[in-house]
């Protein structure tokens, strides 16, 4: 962050960019047009410089109006950080904590909060909200903000995000702001070099065995399961190795056990890897982001924790090894990797969750508008995407496969891929037995043991013979029996040439 001295006050200000300068002037004359009770929402992606921008709108407001600022955030971390920040810009400044109650009347016109500490501090009778002439309200997709916006009668709010999508699609952000405020694009941010180029390498995961949880993202237990596979694991690896070796790496996790695992993976293959999470204490986290920091080539695989009041520039690599439905964690878990330096004009994105397929690619432009006017049709539109299958192998028997990195096999699309190459029909039936037979084989020590995993899969062969058929239109009930048992046998011939193909060939070597 670049700052220069004021000559005429000796005060430290920030170097503002012409975007930057643009927005805060346009912010102003929204606020000076509109009533107090109109609310704004300034979206900017990460990275853009968002807590400059709220920082010198906090200076310009103490100074013209004389009134009092109170920015909220959403975790200690990120108070204690913009407290640090505003200092650092020459704002004097003081956290309402425990120590810290009440507004006394002591010169201090700028406040940072926690919302839940401020809320408390409101209810106790500590603060008079009459008093406060501007609310900045920093990540403001998170709804546990909405609830203290009523009780701020004569102040102006501002809320800033780089995402305007609520957390909860049931309080919508058009519901506590009244205007969006769009700010720089990404691509505009990486055209004028603010912000680092990406390579993308996507890899087509299936992701059918993931199921939803309540906030409709995809559950830690299944996303656990799914990952930390043996297979799931080889392709991260794979993946590091062809795209980011030695490379200064993140590795975004749905679940600590995942985590876990793959920092074990890549400690056991020789490589700098350490695990964080949310459960870590302080000193051991300050620890390992200053072993990041200092350390070359260095991979760090974190859950939940690295997505927003994180900053480390040197990160060239982002690695999202799971899959998620929130926009705002797909921009947040790329934006730690898109902070240019000098030495530094791009950065590479791995994704593993088919996460570019559902949103589009990080740097595309995106219709913030549309989201934020209408974010049950956008969150529609990427439900629709998030799974490619609509029959799930149970998880139960999903993890009989740990080797198979593909389980799913759309029987209706390849039945229209085949009858538009005018092949026979019969050759989808074939293509899936060979799939299956290669599952058996890739997760079996013996013959005996893939025959036995074959078995495991006679409800599946039930469900593909029926998609099949109903595929082929008028069947008898007799066909679709004889095809399902005429599918086992047949299996059962190809994993037995399989595995004798295979020993024959550990002989030969």
């Amino acid at each position: 962050m670049e700052t220069i001295v004021d000559n005429a006050e000796n005060k430290l200000r920030p170097r503002l960019y012409e975007y930057q300068e643009r927005d805060i002037n346009l912010l102003f004359e929204k606020m000076e047009l509109a009533s107090a009770s109109h609310r704004l929402l300034y979206q900017l992606p990460t990275g853009g410089g968002k807590t400059v921008i709220f920082s010198e709108i906090t200076r310009r407001f103490i100074e013209k109006y004389k009134k009092k600022v109170i920015v909220l955030t959403h975790r200690i971390e990120l108070c204690r950080q913009t407290s640090r920040t505003l200092k650092q810009l020459g704002i004097a400044n003081k956290l309402i904590t425990s120590s810290q109650k009440k507004i006394r009347k002591d010169g201090n016109n700028c406040f940072v909060a926690m919302v839940e500490t401020l809320k408390n501090r409101i209810e106790d009778g500590y603060i008079d909200t009459d008093e406060i002439g501007l609310v900045i309200i920093d990540e403001a997709h998170h709804n546990s903000f909405n609830k203290l916006l009523s009780g701020f009668r004569n102040a102006n709010i501002i809320g800033v995000t780089a995402t305007p999508l609520s957390s909860d699609i049931s309080l919508p952000m058009h519901d506590s702001y009244d205007e969006l405020i769009i700010g720089e694009s990404i691509p505009s941010l990486i055209e004028h070099g603010f912000l680092a180029k990406p390579t993308t390498w996507r890899y087509d995961v299936e992701l059918n065995t993931l199921k939803r949880d309540q906030q409709g993202d995809f559950t830690i237990s299944t996303s656990d399961e799914l990952y930390s596979s043996p297979a799931m694991l080889d392709l991260l690896k794979q993946a590091y190795e062809a795209h980011s070796k030695n490379k200064k790496t993140l590795i975004f996790n749905n679940g600590i056990f995942t985590s876990k695992n793959v920092c074990q993976m890549f400690t056991d293959a020789g490589y700098p890897a350490r695990h964080l999470d949310n459960s870590t204490p302080p000193a051991e986290r300050e620890e390992i982001l200053r072993w990041l920091k200092k350390t070359k080539g260095a991979i760090l695989t974190s859950v939940s924790i690295l997505t927003t009041g994180f900053d480390e520039p040197t990160v060239q690599t982002v690695i999202l090894n799971r899959a998620t439905t929130s926009l705002t964690l797909y921009h947040q878990m790329i934006g730690r990797g898109s902070r240019r330096l000098p030495n530094k004009k791009t950065f590479t994105i791995i994704d593993l969750g088919n996460n570019s397929e559902r949103f589009g690619d990080w740097n595309a432009k995106v219709d913030w508008p549309f989201i934020f006017h209408k974010p049950e049709e956008f969150i529609e539109s990427i439900n629709s995407h998030a799974v490619h299958d609509t029959h799930s192998m149970p998880s139960e028997l999903r993890s009989k496969f740990p080797n198979s990195l593909e389980i799913a096999f759309d029987v209706q699309a390849v039945y229209h891929k085949v009858v538009q190459e005018n092949e026979k029909p019969m050759t989808v039936i074939r293509d899936s037995i060979r799939q299956h037979a290669l599952m058996c084989v890739d997760n079996a020590a013996d013959t005996m043991d893939a025959l036995a995993l074959s078995d495991e899969l006679n409800k599946e062969i039930d469900w593909r013979v029926k998609q099949y058929t109903k595929c082929l239109g008028n069947v008898t009930k007799n066909y679709r029996e004889w095809l399902q048992e005429d599918y086992r046998s047949r299996l059962k011939t190809m994993i037995r040439k399989l595995m004798h193909r295979r020993e024959m060939q550990k002989k030969i070597a």
